[in-house]
């Protein structure tokens, strides 16, 4: 299958982790819980891991691979105090201030 469309995620946080197995069609997160999630890759869609923290979606059909990159991003979705979670990697998060002590 030749990928045309990409889409590039992050994950950041302490022990935040991705892995792809059985050629592209299972996506395991680790993701802070007591769990792993574990996520079905849809047919038109391989997923990658190049790094624990760097997750890439390639396909044929720019539509899948974009929803199934929203999928994974709705996982956990950036905070923005902290900026912890999965983003994309063009994307910017604009951080917001905590509360101010008197």
């Amino acid at each position: 299958m030749e990928a045309k469309f990409f889409r590039f995620l992050k994950t950041v946080g302490v022990g935040f982790k991705a892995r792809a197995e059985s050629e592209g069609r299972l996506l395991y997160l680790k993701l802070g819980n007591s769990h792993e999630v574990e996520l079905t890759v849809p047919p038109a869609v391989r997923v990658f891991c190049f790094k624990p923290n760097v997750i890439c979606c390639a396909g044929i059909d720019e539509e899948r691979v974009q929803q199934f990159a929203a999928s994974i991003r709705s996982c956990k979705p950036p905070e923005v105090y902290k900026g912890k979670g999965i983003m994309y990697m063009d994307e910017v998060i604009k951080k917001q201030q905590g509360k101010k002590s008197k």
